[in-house]
């Protein structure tokens, strides 16, 4: 049976943050995911996990000024100390809450910089931040982003987050598989499920409907079918609803209830 963690950061918005705890245990979500923790103490959160009895599976390290426009810094030469001091912020929660997974944002290639100089930043990048992780039991992953929601994103489609993974060779670093994000860019969903799935290298995914970004039962992709192929494949990771609700988010929930209430 597919497993289904609520993302609180595009999910449960008509809440304050810290009740959207109660609000996805109150619907059948037994795990949750959301981008950042930092606006809050770790021990905070933590109360409302336990409280609720909810897993945090998946947030993002710090992504430098995301107020300014940054959208992470992996790849932005000069910042590696900061992109890896926001890591080990990020391994400091880790820890409290209990979570295994934590996503290291590339970021927005400066322009005229070449790729290459870039590609090689990234990768020393990714590699010190597995490797602070690594002692933690915490995997780090990659998420190729569409490149309309967010232009000039360093890492856009599946093989090029996989050969990150391959060059590097670490076993916790793994990629962070988007639908949404894939069908913009590549389309052709279900046969990267099967491509990359069996390889071991995908350590989590994410679904929302395309192309408006609301719920998985609209718009182009059959997600009924996309599940089917992942049960065949024996998926055994946790799906990110990383979606916007068209109204408040207990309105339409009809989709996935089979999966919260098996």
């Amino acid at each position: 049976m597919l497993r289904f963690a609520a993302n609180l950061s595009t999910m449960y918005n008509e809440f304050d943050f810290l009740d959207r705890f109660g609000a996805a245990a109150h619907d059948g979500f037994k795990a949750v995911e959301f981008l950042f923790p930092y606006a809050y103490e770790a021990g905070e959160i933590k109360k409302r996990l336990v409280d609720c009895g909810l897993d945090l599976v998946l947030f993002n390290a710090v992504p430098g000024n995301w107020d300014a426009g940054e959208r992470g810094l992996a790849c932005l030469p000069g910042r590696r100390q900061e992109c890896l001091d926001g890591m080990r912020r990020a391994l400091d929660y880790a820890g409290v809450l209990g979570t295994r997974q934590v996503h290291l944002m590339a970021g927005l290639a400066p322009q005229g910089v070449a790729r290459m100089a870039l590609q090689d930043q990234y990768l020393d990048t990714v590699r010190r931040a597995a490797e602070l992780a690594a002692p933690a039991g915490v995997d780090v992953l990659l998420e190729p982003i569409n490149t309309i929601g967010m232009p000039g994103y360093f890492l856009n489609t599946q093989k090029q987050a996989h050969d990150v993974v391959l060059a590097l060779g670490l076993p916790n670093v793994k990629v962070q598989m988007d639908l949404y994000h894939c069908q913009i860019v590549e389309g052709d969903v279900s046969r990267k499920l099967r491509t990359y799935w069996p390889t071991g290298r995908v350590g989590h995914l994410q679904i929302a409907g395309n192309p408006d970004r609301h719920e998985p039962d609209t718009g182009e992709l059959s997600y009924p079918y996309i599940f089917s192929v992942l049960e065949e494949l024996g998926y055994d990771g946790w799906i990110g609803c990383e979606y916007f609700p068209a109204a408040q988010t207990r309105d339409n929930l009809a989709w996935i209830r089979p999966y919260l209430t098996a």
